[in-house]
């Protein structure tokens, strides 16, 4: 397969694809006309990459497990481990989002959004 056909199996943009093989997570093999060609392998792991990223896995996570994936004497909990402690940091996220909304919420209600100058938002924006 060339570049264009596993974009749009994969459904990543070309760009992604070549930045994925610069940083050696994919190696496609190069025709003699210099095209990249994909085995069904490598549209694989793409597929594995793209959905790895659309759970918010770092490159660093997605390459840990791509080993792990090709391990086949890998242990379930390294696995696991690293999607426990990816999980635990999408949690740290969605408090600290959760305190963003809460005090912006709290901002937005106290001010009267009026013609007066006085504004708590900017208030408190500015410490």
């Amino acid at each position: 397969m060339i570049i264009k056909d596993v974009a749009r199996a994969t459904g990543l943009p070309a760009k992604t694809i070549r930045y994925y093989e610069d940083i050696g997570l994919i190696r496609p093999t190069r025709a003699a006309n210099g095209y990249r060609h994909f085995s069904e392998e490598e549209v694989h792991k793409l597929t594995f990459l793209g959905r790895a990223r659309a759970l918010g896995f770092s490159i660093a996570e997605c390459r840990d497990l791509l080993d792990l994936y090709n391990d086949k004497s890998r242990a379930s909990a390294d696995v696991r481990a690293i999607a426990a402690q990816h999980l635990e940091d999408i949690q740290h996220k969605i408090d600290a989002l959760a305190q963003m909304r809460d005090t912006l919420a709290h901002l937005v209600d106290a001010c009267a959004g009026d013609d007066r100058p006085d504004c708590p938002i900017l208030r408190d924006l500015s410490g």
